[in-house]
């Protein structure tokens, strides 16, 4: 029997950042269709910090992910409409009201040691009848055994199932095998895995998860997203074809999705430069690097050198205001 992989497509959600949160209704209801029609399993729509992201801290959205969600779920037909949600950014009101405008899935997102702080999020997702995912951010910032504490936490809490984040593109393959294969031995329900490229291993990253028992997979078009981007989700089903897995998704519909829907909104190609490589090195969460990247012509500091002294000061997703802060003391030599 094939393996069955079930791709989790983010272009609508983590590839916000790359473009400055500026999706328009149009452009959503073209991509969402188009990734309809590709075969995926779940298409995630929502602000790249998730639900409520829009903000001072986290950069506004041009249009409202709520008008978002809504255009996305008047063209999908087969897959599953997702959003993110971060307790402290998104609530449970805002849980509510993605419901009522066609979510589905809702995968709710903690740094890798607080995965408590979503308890209620999620039981308030299961009560509506939604897929609930505990999804774990970070990941290298712990090891295998407190990941699996924490992912039982999600299990108890009703979790359909549990998704690990390479957030910072920082690990190897043998860093995901690790974490993986942990869960998969002693969980009872599966495992999902989230790779950034700022190693360029976000593919390599991906297959190893899935060689240790993975089912669901993130990725995007033409890698669309914070940092160097996630794992190119046409690439990956190339490679999934190649080593004889299934997926459902349709190889030539996913490149036509990519050139034709993807391509034209990019505001720069997902490539690794020295400051999204600094990213991974450092292990600094990934949507730190536009911030970064601000807070360095601000202040005339490096980019590179503020994600430095980030990863030093092991900041995680939520502290964005601090960015600011570090760019300060280093332009004043501190």
């Amino acid at each position: 029997m094939k393996r069955k992989i079930k791709l989790v497509d983010v272009t609508l959600r983590d590839g916000s950042h790359a473009v400055g949160h500026s999706f328009t209704r149009e452009q959503v209801a073209r991509i969402a269709g188009a990734l309809d029609r590709s075969g995926v399993e779940i298409i995630e729509v929502t602000h790249g910090d998730g639900l409520g992201g829009s903000s001072v801290n986290y950069g506004f959205s041009a249009v409202n992910d709520m008008e978002l969600i809504e255009a996305a779920a008047g063209v999908i037909r087969k897959a599953k409409l997702g959003a993110l949600l971060l307790p402290g950014i998104g609530t449970i009101r805002d849980l509510e009201e993605a419901y009522e405008r066609g979510v589905r899935v809702l995968r709710v997102a903690t740094h890798v040691t607080e995965a408590d702080v979503a308890i209620q999020h999620i039981q308030a997702a299961k009560g509506k009848g939604m897929f609930a995912v505990g999804f774990l951010m970070m990941i290298h910032m712990a090891q295998p055994e407190k990941i699996l504490e924490q992912a039982r936490i999600f299990v108890d809490a009703g979790a359909d199932y549990i998704n690990l984040a390479d957030s910072a593109g920082y690990l190897t393959p043998d860093g995901v095998r690790e974490r993986v294969a942990v869960l998969t031995e002693h969980l009872s329900i599966p495992v999902g895995f989230h790779a950034h490229n700022n190693m360029g291993l976000a593919v390599a990253n991906s297959i190893a998860a899935i060689e240790e028992g993975a089912d669901y997979i993130d990725g995007s078009l033409r890698g669309l997203g914070a940092g160097a981007g996630n794992t190119q989700i046409e690439v990956l089903q190339a490679v999934i074809r190649r080593y004889g897995w299934e997926s459902g998704a349709d190889l030539d519909r996913l490149l036509e999705a990519a050139e034709k829907e993807v391509a034209p909104v990019m505001k720069r190609p997902q490539v690794i430069d020295a400051d999204s490589l600094m990213l991974g090195y450092s292990g600094v969460y990934s949507s730190f690097l536009l911030h970064a990247k601000r807070a360095s012509q601000q202040f005339g500091v490096a980019a590179k050198d503020i994600l430095l002294e980030l990863g030093k000061r092991k900041m995680v997703g939520g502290q964005e205001d601090m960015i600011v802060d570090v760019a300060y003391e280093l332009s004043k030599g501190r």
